[in-house]
């Protein structure tokens, strides 16, 4: 699927219906705050943000708009990555912390702190990465590679429990799934991008900023299906095996498209000649 073809050709009224924008967020405001000021400066009906962060850490946080937010929860449960620093409460050398972080990767167990708004259970987390970028003193640069609901704070908090204490004091989200930091935006640049276009029919900015929703193409696996039956699929009606052009993927979940236009999200099912019924589709 080309992207950023899609990105350039599209007009931009049904980018604004169906797009997500990759947003940096600031300090002290939560996330339902940036989705709602996506929205106040787009004039959107509705935006949903992929995973909440805490209102102090910054980052990446996709903010769906309108009829994507319908695709947020196929987003959000994919792996982040952070860099942030922590604070010792002891003097521990830089090969005992290595030894004590070497520790949590991998899977680990994990019981959310207790201002979460989750039932406070062990859960089990895998982390990928957990490293110590630079150390000055007892403040430490660290990064962290993780499963899609691990607790940076938490993770920060057992260590300490090993190695005598230590405890968060910045985090900043660089990757949340596909989306990335270097290409995120300001939401002084969204208004500017968004202002220009609605006042000087400049769309150059904001085509840069309106990611199309189609990229869900990079998370699910792709199914093609034949023109032949397309307006009852846009209504609904289940796939059978000869709407659909080759093979099913192993998942059970996939996105449907008729060329570059998505159609649906479908759930794979085993019912005779029936493969597949929808989850959302964009009609």
């Amino acid at each position: 699927m080309n992207i950023s073809k899609i990105q350039q050709q599209k007009p931009i009224a049904e980018l604004l219906e169906f797009s997500i924008i990759n947003v940096n967020k600031p300090s002290r405001c939560t996330s339902f705050d940036v989705a709602e000021a996506v929205r106040k400066i787009l004039g959107a009906r509705k935006t949903g943000h992929f995973g909440t962060l805490d209102p102090m850490v910054t980052g990446v946080l996709p903010v769906a708009i309108n009829r994507a937010c319908k695709l947020c929860d196929y987003f959000m449960h994919h792996d982040k990555v952070y860099v942030g620093k922590m604070y010792l409460h002891s003097d521990v050398d830089e090969v005992k912390l290595r030894q004590g972080m070497k520790k949590f990767v991998g899977k680990i167990m994990q019981k959310p702190p207790v201002k979460s708004r989750v039932k406070r259970v062990l859960r089990e987390r895998k982390v990928n990465k957990f490293e110590v970028l630079g150390k000055d003193g007892k403040k430490v640069e660290f990064i962290a590679d993780v499963e899609a609901g691990t607790y940076i704070r938490k993770l920060i908090y057992d260590l300490g429990e090993n190695i005598g204490g230590a405890h968060m004091i910045e985090l900043r989200r660089i990757k949340a799934g596909i989306f990335d930091i270097k290409k995120s935006n300001s939401l002084d640049k969204v208004e500017e991008a968004f202002g220009l276009w609605k006042e000087k029919k400049d769309e150059k900015k904001l085509r840069k900023i309106l990611i199309p929703a189609e990229i869900i193409s990079e998370i699910l696996p792709v199914v093609q299906i034949k023109p032949d039956n397309i307006k009852q699929i846009l209504t609904g009606k289940p796939l059978f095996e000869k709407d659909i052009v080759g093979e099913l993927p192993k998942t059970d979940t996939f996105a449907v498209f008729l060329e570059d236009k998505f159609i649906e999200v479908a759930r794979k099912v085993d019912e005779g000649d029936i493969v597949g019924r929808a989850e959302f589709v964009l009609n």
